[in-house]
């Protein structure tokens, strides 16, 4: 099903620090991250990424699955929408981070066919 928020996803140079404070606040398990920084909250519902490498920002965002990504970011950058991580295609999905009108971040994502 799309057009649902259905994962959320915290960014940070600092995720020993996420991860102590989130872990500690809710109980929550975090998967040893990937080479790249990347790793899985509660199973697969979130994620929590080392930003270091990608210029050490801090985020905490939901996503919405779409069925089509470039349809949406289109629609969304019409109705005033900045683009704060372009799309992104790291062989499993498509994502975008985005920001509303009023500069709230949130992101966007489209599964892959198989």
């Amino acid at each position: 099903m799309t057009d649902l928020v259905n994962y959320f996803e915290i960014g940070t140079p600092d995720p020993e620090a996420a991860r102590a404070f989130y872990g500690g606040v809710f109980g929550w398990e975090f998967s040893s991250p990937s080479p790249a920084g990347y790793g899985f909250v509660n199973g697969n519902a979130g994620g929590l990424w080392d930003t270091t490498e990608a210029g050490g920002g801090h985020w905490a965002v939901f996503y919405v699955e779409v069925a089509d990504i470039h349809a949406t970011l289109e629609a969304a950058q019409s109705a005033g929408a900045g683009v704060v991580l372009p799309l992104v295609d790291n062989g499993t999905i498509l994502f975008a981070h985005l920001s509303d009108p009023a500069g709230n971040r949130f992101g966007v994502w489209q599964r892959k066919a198989d």
